[in-house]
């Protein structure tokens, strides 16, 4: 997992400009809501790159590469983080929450399945 500052492109007194994603060949944008105490992931994803921005709420963000230590970041409204190819990756809503979910590769609409692999082990339990 790595967590992205974000940084504000263009500024005036109609608002803010933000480029979240630059750059890359985006496959789907998803938007996902949470419960309060909702687990969503406890999987991976083979060839899939996968950034998360918050757009409300507050989440808590569980990744793990390999057998290297588990890493956990707590995510609020803004916050930006990206999770790699073959990184294991669970999500929490701390509070009830909604994300943008930015993917280049096999993950969206139909797709979804066919680079999605759910741990035997999961990285939190619901």
């Amino acid at each position: 997992m790595k967590i992205i500052a974000t940084q504000i492109n263009q500024q005036d007194d109609r608002g803010a400009i933000m480029d979240l994603v630059e750059g890359m060949n985006i496959n789907a944008v998803t938007f996902i809501s949470f419960k309060k105490g909702a687990v969503r992931g406890n999987h991976c994803h083979r060839q899939t790159t996968q950034w998360n921005y918050v757009i409300k709420g507050k989440i808590q963000l569980v990744a793990q590469v390999g057998d290297e230590p588990v890493e956990e970041a707590v995510l609020e409204k803004g916050g930006f983080a990206v999770t790699g190819p073959m990184e294991k990756h669970a999500l929490v809503g701390i509070e009830d929450s909604e994300i943008l979910v930015f993917t280049q590769g096999p993950r969206g609409g139909k797709e979804y399945e066919s680079d999605t692999f759910r741990l035997d082990t999961p990285l939190v339990r619901g």
